[in-house]
């Protein structure tokens, strides 16, 4: 389910009065949580809605984006629109690519949460990335992942494909063991973890900030030409 909890949407193509109130010190960012655990009370997810909470502390707009709730279709790059597409959403019949691609735009920073499988991301994390491309440049990313063996190759691949659409990611990741961070009441028990969320919420608000504003700064300014901001300014404009 997406969930909203500080209702300011901001599109791709932003308009000029959009772009320059980013740009201003002291506007908010807006954190993406994108859960792709199928699993129900996912220890991933539980951690990445403590890294949510904890955004909105600094001033962060919040939004969680849970896969298991919102069923994207294996991505198939010739098909336009399907019906696989369209899903019942709170009673309305609504194409779930677009409800999803309104959150990713909105979002300036993310927080990808996965399980580790075999020592990958999972399948709904992968397809989900598989969607985007251009909507991840100039932002910043944030990972979660649960696993016993501290998911360090799943964390390389999301930073990966991140990395390929000229995403920045923060240089460490948190790993979750299930119930040896957690009770049974889904706190955190692991103080070490515990500040470890205090650290990844904080971090990615301020530096995804800095990162953003700059980035939109150089979208903007048409005379800067030798930066990479300046091959997404048709997305912008």
């Amino acid at each position: 389910m997406i969930s909203i909890t500080k209702p300011r949407i901001q599109t791709l193509k932003l308009g000029q009065s959009d772009n320059s109130s980013k740009m201003h010190e002291g506007a908010p960012v807006n954190v993406l949580g994108v859960a792709s655990s199928m699993r129900e009370g996912s220890f991933s997810t539980r951690a990445l809605k403590l890294v949510l909470e904890e955004a909105k502390k600094y001033g962060a707009g919040s939004q969680l984006l849970e896969l298991r709730e919102v069923r994207l279709p294996i991505y198939d790059p010739s098909r336009s629109v399907s019906e696989e597409l369209y899903q019942d959403v709170n009673g309305h019949r609504e194409n779930v690519l677009d409800s999803v691609t309104s959150a990713i735009n909105w979002a300036d920073a993310f927080v990808l949460a996965s399980p580790d499988f075999h020592g990958s991301m999972s399948g709904a994390m992968k397809n989900f990335l598989d969607y985007f491309w251009q909507e991840f440049a100039g932002k910043t990313f944030g990972y979660i992942i649960a696993s016993h063996e501290k998911g360090l190759t799943v964390a390389d691949q999301m930073r990966t494909s991140v990395r390929q659409c000229y995403g920045w990611s923060m240089p460490y990741n948190l790993s979750i063991n299930g119930a040896n961070d957690f009770n049974s009441a889904g706190n955190p028990i692991n103080s070490i973890l515990d500040n470890r969320i205090k650290m990844l919420a904080r971090d990615l608000v301020t530096y995804g900030t800095l990162i953003r504003r700059q980035f939109l700064q150089d979208v903007m300014n048409k005379e800067v030409s030798d930066s990479y901001a300046s091959h997404y300014r048709e997305y912008y404009n």
